[in-house]
Formats: C-alpha cells, sequence, structure tokens
C-alpha cells in the first residue's frame, strides 16, 4: 500500500501558472509548433488574431507656401491644391517665415481604416520691392536730398498700412535709421516698427547753377575740400 509522506494535505497547495498562454495546446504549439489550420486557444488574450489586418496611418506630406507681406501683416485664407485636391489653409496674422502650418488629417490616406497623415506647409516670405524683414520689424530706403539731408525736411514716407509725413531732422546723416513706431509686423497683440534708413542722393547731372552753388559750398566748408570733417 501507498503511504503518503508525512504533513501531506496540511500546507499550502501549489498552482503552476503559464503565464503567456492560454491553455496547454498554446504552451505545447509554441515548442513543438502548431499544426497547419490550428489556431490558439480559447483562452488567450488579447493580441493579434490571424487574419486581423492591423490598420495603418496615412504618410505625411510635406509642401511650401509661399506669402507675400501683406499676408504676413494681415493673414486670412488661402486656397492650395496637394494631390489634386483643393484646401483651404488659415494664414494666422503674423506668421513669420520659416514657421510651419499643419493640417491635420489632410495628409495620404491611411490603410485598414488606420487615419489619414497630415500635410505641414513650410512659410516662405517671399521678397517685397520695398520693405525688407528684421525680426518684428520693417526697414526701408529714404532717398534724401543733400540739402534735405543738411537742412531738415518733411517728406512723405509709404508704408504698409497707408502713407505718413516724416520729419527729417537737420543735419540727418546717410544710413541714419528714422523710427515710424507700430509700422512694423504683427507680434502678440502688438506691432514692430518700420525704420526710414537714410540714402543721400546726389545728382550725377547737375546743372550750372547747381555746379556753382556746390563751388560756393566747397569755398565756405569749414573742412577739409578732400574729406568730411571727423566727428
Amino acid at each position: 500500500d501507498f503511504t503518503p509522506p508525512p504533513d501531506t494535505g496540511r500546507g499550502p497547495s501549489v498552482t503552476t501558472e503559464w503565464e503567456g498562454f492560454g491553455d496547454f495546446s498554446d504552451f505545447f504549439g509554441s515548442i513543438f509548433g502548431r499544426p497547419p489550420g490550428g489556431r490558439a486557444g480559447a483562452g488567450r488574450a488579447g493580441g493579434d488574431r490571424a487574419g486581423v489586418r492591423m490598420p495603418i496611418p496615412g504618410n505625411d506630406v510635406e509642401g511650401e507656401l509661399p506669402l507675400t507681406l501683406d499676408d504676413v501683416l494681415h493673414g486670412g485664407q488661402r486656397r492650395i491644391t496637394v494631390d489634386g485636391r483643393s484646401l483651404d489653409v488659415t494664414i494666422p496674422r503674423g506668421i513669420r517665415d520659416g514657421a510651419t502650418l499643419r493640417l491635420a488629417g489632410q495628409g495620404g490616406p491611411g490603410v485598414n481604416g488606420g487615419p489619414a497623415g497630415d500635410v505641414y506647409l513650410r512659410v516662405r516670405l517671399l521678397p517685397h520691392p520695398r520693405y525688407r524683414v528684421v525680426g518684428d520689424d520693417l526697414e526701408m530706403d529714404l532717398p534724401l536730398w543733400p540739402w534735405q539731408a543738411v537742412l531738415g525736411a518733411e517728406v512723405r514716407v509709404d508704408t504698409p498700412d497707408g502713407p505718413v509725413t516724416l520729419t527729417v531732422p537737420p543735419g540727418t546723416q546717410s544710413g541714419q535709421r528714422l523710427r515710424l513706431r507700430g509700422r512694423g509686423l504683427p507680434r502678440d497683440g502688438a506691432r514692430g516698427d518700420l525704420y526710414a534708413v537714410v540714402r543721400v542722393v546726389v545728382p550725377t547731372r547737375p546743372s550750372a547753377a547747381e555746379r556753382e552753388v556746390y563751388e560756393m559750398l566747397r569755398r565756405s566748408a569749414s573742412a577739409p575740400a578732400d574729406r568730411p570733417a571727423t566727428p
């Protein structure tokens, strides 16, 4: 007769768990292989089943969005074409060169029910014939005749918001920047400034009367005639 060893049945029971396998058929199948047509045990939790195709997101599309200075100053809507489709793009007021706009879900189509990709547009600011962008500010050249720079003047300046009158102080030097506040690019509810950079222009073909005036100026000048006075 079989006699059980002492204390049998009084100790804690031990249960073996086959982690990662739903039943013994999964366990042995993982070792010896599963016969053709076989399937995972019914007790398996989660995971992919045979024949199930996973959804795959669509590809993102990247492109360039050329904008004018007027687009940056005022914002608005722009219609573009991507892969034969017309898309409306909202341009934020004050957007900067090199910024990226994202059009969610407007890229390549997904596979097996996956979501569509996105469209990414990199902003390229087109050159303006008059204004140059410097950070939040704008610059423009301001041609002046020599007597305007020496004596001072009131001159008309065309700004992005329309023409204004700018006071040129006496003794203005070529290259000097005259500021017009709040005429630059939008930024967080405010605006940068517009700088008019003075360019003193001399007559290329002075008349006889002009030559006489300049000769008088040369004779009466306190500085040497061959070079300007040192400040």
